[in-house]
């Protein structure tokens, strides 16, 4: 791993946070419904929702019933990952659009590379495991590319690529370090859709051979591994 301060590796993963990533996202789709038609706008929502929908199911599956990959260590795709390799590219896609191809498609590579640098932060700063943000990179990616290659030959006589960059770079800015609790309202959905008391864990889930004791009550696991009849489903 790189050699960068503790400090640094934060500062990089707060570029995909979601308090600072979905505005830009919503930013972007003002710009295309404003600059092009509002189909552009939507496709990129749907694209950047089917993403979102791709994280919160895995996010779901594993803290409501500990459904994850234990040899890849892998308990969902992670958010900061995707939203930073979707966003990121396409904001500097559009912010370019005005330029020779070959500017666009590096614009494109630099976009992905600093999702990438997302991901790595989050592996660096034990938020997640490399699975969790590969598969988050590779999601964002997807979502990205397909929307380049959807608006590639769309004409930007109507959006002008100074009032974009301005106000995409105002508020990166303006938003960098904001915090959304997104983390416990997954959470919270998770558990109230499952039923159960409390979430899965990713040590438990590990540590434990079956996966339902990992959520059994601290004195309950003390005294005997049988899980809970909350999880007798």
């Amino acid at each position: 791993m790189p050699d960068l301060s503790a400090h640094l590796w934060y500062s990089i993963t707060s570029l995909g946070a979601a308090g600072m990533t979905l505005p830009l996202a919503l930013a972007i789709a003002l710009w295309l419904a404003v600059g092009y038609t509002w189909r552009m706008a939507a496709g990129w929502l749907l694209l950047l929702g089917a993403a979102i929908g791709v994280v919160t199911a895995t996010k779901l599956a594993f803290l409501g019933w500990g459904v994850g990959v234990r040899e890849l260590d892998f308990t969902g795709v992670s958010g900061h990952a995707m939203l930073s390799t979707a966003v990121y590219p396409v904001s500097l896609f559009l912010m370019l659009l005005r330029t020779r191809p070959s500017i666009r498609v590096l614009g494109v590579l630099v976009g992905l590379a600093a999702g990438m640098a997302v991901g790595l932060s989050r592996v660096v700063l034990s938020a997640h495991s490399p699975s969790e943000a590969i598969t988050g990179c590779l999601v964002g990616a997807l979502a990205a590319l397909l929307f380049v290659r959807m608006a590639w030959n769309a004409e930007p006589e109507r959006l002008s690529a100074l009032p974009v960059a301005a106000s995409l770079m105002v508020l990166a800015v303006l938003m960098h370090g904001v915090h959304v609790p997104t983390q416990r309202w997954v959470t919270h959905i998770a558990l109230k859709v499952s039923g159960h008391d409390r979430p899965f864990i990713r040590a438990k889930w590990k540590a434990v051979r079956n996966v339902r004791s990992a959520v059994a009550p601290l004195s309950q696991t003390l005294n005997t591994l049988a899980p809970p009849r909350s999880l007798n489903v």
